[in-house]
């Protein structure tokens, strides 16, 4: 008989998840490259200025969401968490077709991705 597998519990004081996001992972993957590893309040500030129209409002409100989950549990200072796991995956793709010339379709794919952000001390 096999030993069975055990799951890795992670110990992060909050956690949020975004799923099923309009954009594709790749451009999501920019956004949340520059905000790993920094502290809460300094990567809400980056949010704020970054230029990814279609990316850093959906990370943004996943960061508000999971320093939101670290209040309700009644962490203190909350600014200073500091952002251990960020990521992005990609999700089921949408397929639309579109008229193309001479009769035909094309087929347009809609990209989706699931972000996911966990927060512990640092």
């Amino acid at each position: 008989m096999s030993k069975p597998k055990t799951v890795k519990k992670y110990d992060a004081v909050s956690e949020a998840k975004l799923r099923f996001g309009h954009m594709s992972a790749r451009k999501a993957r920019y956004v949340v490259d520059l905000i790993r590893g920094k502290r809460v309040g300094e990567a809400l500030m980056l949010l704020q200025m970054t230029y990814k129209p279609s990316a850093a409002p959906e990370v943004l409100a996943v960061l508000k969401s999971a320093k939101a989950n670290a209040e309700r549990k009644n962490v203190s200072d909350v600014n200073d968490l500091v952002i251990r796991d960020i990521f992005v995956d990609n999700a089921p793709i949408q397929y639309r077709t579109r008229p193309a010339p001479q009769g035909r379709g094309v087929k347009i794919r809609k990209r989706k991705c699931h972000i996911t952000i966990r927060l512990n001390f640092a």
